[in-house]
């Protein structure tokens, strides 16, 4: 591949690598950060995107490579939540003061709320990294994580994807600014999540006196 466009900053780091690796290395770094190994995989799609611009890669088969990696990769998270997770959890949750209790309403609530946690978790780091393995271990079903998580996949290679093509050379600031937003998502999933939790939480404590009516009679 000849050499790259000339980007700014910590995009011109992947620029080599993208050059000597080409699709192979895309596909590498962006499986790897969709599978628990924080790589800058979301950096090295744009870089690669930005290269589908100026003609040295081509726009379809970047974005298709992007999704099938990310795809793939939080399907081997899956399977290894799938089987390792809830033993993970019976060894080391009582250190975080997770019971068994509390594990169970939260596989309870993963189940009801997990495809569209999925779905948007490619678009804030460490949910990217880590939404396969949780998906697994809270037990949502395959079916539905294989469809949320095809999705998703698609809907961040793509948007990605799009803003590297569009934008060419002057990628810079727009990465900096899509990233500090990104970044802003996580506190405000996580305030969501635990509004959603509280809430469940609320309903069943004052649920339970009316549950146990029927049995005292």
């Amino acid at each position: 591949m000849s050499a790259g466009p000339g980007l700014p900053g910590a995009l011109a780091h992947l620029e080599p690598l993208l050059d000597k690796g080409g699709y192979p290395a895309l596909a590498l770094l962006v499986g790897l950060d969709n599978a628990l190994i924080p790589v800058p995989g979301q950096t090295m799609l744009v870089v690669a995107a930005v290269y589908a611009g100026t003609g040295r890669m081509n726009v379809v088969a970047v974005a298709l490579v992007a999704w099938a990696a990310a795809t793939a990769a939080a399907e081997a998270a899956y399977l290894l939540g799938r089987r390792q997770g809830s033993a993970l959890i019976d060894r080391y949750g009582h250190h975080v003061r997770l019971t068994p209790q509390r594990y169970a309403r939260a596989e309870t609530f993963y189940r009801r709320r997990g495809t569209s946690i999925v779905c948007a978790a490619r678009f804030v780091d460490v949910l990217r990294q880590t939404n396969g393995l949780l998906a697994g271990a809270n037990h949502l079903p395959h079916a539905s994580f294989s469809a949320a998580n095809a999705v998703g996949a698609a809907a961040w290679a793509g948007a990605w994807t799009a803003l590297g093509y569009g934008a060419g050379t002057n990628i810079g600031p727009l990465y900096r600014e899509a990233v500090r937003y990104q970044l802003l998502l996580l506190p405000a999933l996580a305030l969501l999540l635990a509004f959603v939790i509280a809430r469940v939480w609320w309903k069943r404590r004052h649920r339970q006196p009316q549950d146990r009516a029927p049995a005292s009679r």
